[in-house]
């Protein structure tokens, strides 16, 4: 896996990929809007789920038949591959988080065992004061379908911003469902130092995966160091708590909603 060097600790985790930044980039453009932007997000986290699914999940070696097995008895492909009966639970955080993780969940149920895959539900919403400031995270309504002892639980949220609604979706996760997962997984498209700081001081065992680092609003001498090195200094949250130059309300665009 090719990642960009940082300080921000072994979990997490950077791609250094043009090939999804330069998608990435389209996808944040002020001149992208529905279909494409589906279109975009999907093909995007089509490749982080790859990705995720080579580092993170359990591989077997396993013994199958091919089509030429028939003609050679004694021949069929051995190797490792993808071990099929692990469990996943992919969080949709709604709103912006609901087509990256349907996309999650429908590639899965190729992949694994179909009932070994769930999608759950979590309507989280910003809490914001008086001067547009986050102050944490509100959990509405949820569609939880069981326990996760044992699984992987994955949050495809795009935007890492403060951190608020992760903090508070693994808490809830670790505090309130049955079971103990086999680990929890953020992936995102683009992240802050800022919510960094917020996730793995609340959740160290959390792993991070993200297109991209934005810290944009920091001076100089800290965009001219390795990410991390001045992680008090770094700043990618505008003054509403937006990321810079990040990709807008992503989720206010997504579903052409701007409220």
């Amino acid at each position: 896996m090719n990642q960009i060097e940082h300080k921000y600790g072994k979990n997490v985790h950077i791609l250094n990929d043009s090939y999804l930044t330069t998608i990435l980039s389209q996808l944040g453009s002020p001149e992208t809007f529905q279909p494409k932007l589906n279109s975009l997000i999907t093909f995007i986290y089509r490749r982080l789920l790859e990705t995720i699914v080579n580092q993170e999940f359990d591989k077997k070696t396993f013994e199958v038949p091919t089509r030429m097995t028939s003609y050679y008895p004694q021949q069929k492909y051995k190797g490792e591959l993808v071990d099929s009966s692990q469990k996943v639970v992919c969080v949709n955080l709604a709103r912006a988080g609901t087509v990256p993780s349907h996309v999650c969940y429908e590639h899965l149920n190729y992949l694994l065992d179909p009932e070994g895959v769930r999608q759950d539900h979590v309507f989280a919403a910003r809490i914001t004061d008086g001067k547009d400031q986050v102050t944490g995270t509100q959990l509405g309504n949820s569609k939880i379908g069981g326990g996760i002892d044992d699984s992987i639980v994955l949050f495809p949220d795009p935007m890492g911003a403060t951190g608020n609604t992760l903090v508070s979706s693994v808490e809830f996760y670790k505090k309130s469902i049955s079971g103990q997962a086999k680990k929890f997984i953020a992936i995102h498209l683009i992240i802050t130092p800022e919510y960094l700081k917020r996730v793995t001081v609340a959740h160290p065992d959390l792993v991070i995966y993200a297109v991209r680092l934005d810290r944009g609003l920091s001076p100089q001498h800290v965009l001219d160091s390795i990410p991390g090195q001045y992680w008090n200094e770094e700043k990618g949250l505008d003054q509403r708590q937006y990321i810079v130059p990040g990709a807008g309300g992503l989720g206010e665009v997504l579903n052409n909603s701007f409220v």
